[in-house]
């Protein structure tokens, strides 16, 4: 039997160290609010259903040594993720710093996109009537404002003619108030500047015509259609609005369902998600600018020393963050690739995509204007 002494000390150590323990709480719960305080989420609720079959390389004619050589080259270069799909199988995986297909993960530059998306789902439930259609029709803050006559297409293309704010918003920022006080700097529809405002007010319109948070509307209108999985958007507080330019957290993989999607031009696995010719449209070239469509990049990107794209039909979703999103239509051939933001000197854009592209047996290099045919095609005839 232990003496008084000690087992007094006992008591008084066990009250100390269940202090210690309550006190270390309140602090953890402080500093999780505190950095929760300015991030505040809302859910998109998704359909959690699973991905694409998974089949060999092989099975779908592609030559898995150049799919490896790919990911050594995406691996060297900070990637998360490298997922190629074809034919709507997922045919290559490969992951980094310890994530897998269902990791959550910043979006960055693909967040406007699902603005861009939602409005062909509006308009093909006839919510928003044409890509023409005038803002201020539902942005009635505008409604006798110049700015009323920016329309669906201008927002779609950045070519709003708003002016870009000096600084971004900060935590607490009200966005949408933010993005109301945007002057006109320019005339809708001539120069493409990519700016928060122009996928801000889209969402907004999006609101307007669906009656239903930005969110929810994302989330029966798309997300769950494709049977991607939970995601959230940031809000610029508790119960405000939406971020729809940047900053969602979705599974890094559920991205290859959007690449899928826009290959089967708004059909996913034979759901109609939006109707025929939308995916065309945002494949146009815009007025301001015809190296871009609706938050789609076309064509090979401007740099010295570097090859262009080995297809002549591929589009890209992609921005100043790392993530990448490349699509084949001929082929039917999607690629994502992670990967954390900030810049990489030696990166090439068009590296990985064209080791995947001639890695297809059925793949043919574009005709130069005036090659013979017969070099290309062997056994044709004139």
């Amino acid at each position: 039997m232990r003496p008084r002494g000690a087992r007094r000390i006992l008591a008084w150590a066990a009250v100390i160290v269940l202090i210690g323990a309550i006190a270390g709480g309140v602090l953890l719960w402080k500093g999780y609010a505190g950095s929760q305080r300015y991030q505040p989420r809302e859910l998109i609720a998704g359909g959690n259903e699973p991905p694409a079959p998974r089949v060999a390389p092989e099975l779908e004619a592609l030559d898995r040594h150049a799919l490896e050589a790919a990911a050594g080259y995406a691996g060297e270069h900070g990637s998360r993720a490298l997922i190629v799909s074809r034919h709507d199988h997922l045919v290559f995986e490969r992951y980094w710093q310890g994530t897998g297909f269902d990791t959550l993960a910043d979006a960055q530059s693909f967040t406007p996109l699902l603005a861009a998306l939602g409005a062909g789902v509006a308009i093909s439930h006839r919510r928003i009537g044409w890509p023409d259609e005038p803002i201020g029709v539902f942005i009635t803050e505008w409604s006798q404002d110049p700015r009323g006559a920016i329309t669906v297409r201008n927002l779609l293309q950045s070519s709003s003619g708003l002016a870009r704010s000096a600084t971004a918003p900060h935590a607490g920022t009200d966005l949408i108030a933010a993005a109301l006080s945007e002057p006109l700097a320019g005339t809708p529809g001539v120069t493409r500047l990519e700016q928060p405002a122009d996928p801000q007010l889209l969402a907004l319109v999006l609101e307007r015509a669906s009656g239903e948070r930005y969110a929810a509307y994302l989330s029966h209108a798309l997300w769950r259609r494709i049977g991607a999985g939970d995601a959230w958007l940031r809000l610029d507080h508790p119960g405000g609005a939406a971020h729809a330019d940047c900053c969602m957290l979705a599974r890094q993989g559920d991205w290859i369902r959007i690449g899928q999607l826009l290959l089967r031009d708004g059909n996913y696995r034979g759901d109609e998600v939006i109707r025929p010719g939308w995916v065309t449209l945002m494949r146009a070239p815009s007025r301001g600018d015809p190296q871009y469509g609706v938050y789609l990049r076309l064509g090979s990107p401007a740099a010295p020393g570097r090859e262009p794209y080995a297809a002549r039909d591929l589009f890209a979703v992609q921005g100043e963050g790392g993530n990448r999103l490349w699509l084949v239509p001929s082929l039917q051939i999607a690629i994502l690739r992670t990967a954390p933001a900030g810049r990489d000197a030696d990166w090439d854009d068009t590296r990985i995509p064209n080791l995947i592209i001639r890695a297809a047996r059925d793949y043919l290099p574009p005709a130069q204007p005036g090659a013979d045919v017969s070099t290309l095609v062997p056994a044709h005839k004139p």
